[in-house]
């Protein structure tokens, strides 16, 4: 597990989306205990505070709770939040851009649409 320290986006930012990625793998299911702050800096080999930054967006977001004493644990919706927002809000941005640049290029809308059906047959 790594850091991509060349990226634009924030470690800390970074390592939330890295436990939400465990979420939605359910390597971190409902009730589970989540990596403190301190070892998340282990992890990563980062600053204690930024990795706490990545779990305080997580607690935000409601995704995670506290118990006094014991550490941070998963919500018991988190993966259906976690999924609900990227649909909403990654898929349908990258939906726009894809649209954008099709009428760009003049790419008819049955075109487009065989194009994605074909990259699903693919991936499958």
């Amino acid at each position: 597990m790594y850091v991509n320290l060349d990226s634009t986006t924030p470690i800390y930012i970074q390592i939330a989306e890295w436990l939400q990625h465990e979420i939605v793998a359910d390597r971190l299911q409902t009730d589970d205990k989540v990596y403190s702050q301190y070892q998340l800096a282990e992890l990563f080999n980062v600053n204690p505070a930024t990795a706490g930054k990545g779990l305080t967006i997580l607690l935000e977001e409601q995704l995670l709770y506290k118990k006094r004493g014991l550490g941070m644990f998963v919500t018991a919706d988190a993966k259906e939040r976690i999924l609900t927002k990227r649909r909403n809000e990654t898929l349908t941005k990258m939906a726009q851009n894809l649209v954008v640049e099709a009428k760009r290029l003049l790419v008819q809308d049955e075109e487009l649409l065989e194009l994605i059906r074909r990259t699903q047959e693919e991936l499958k």
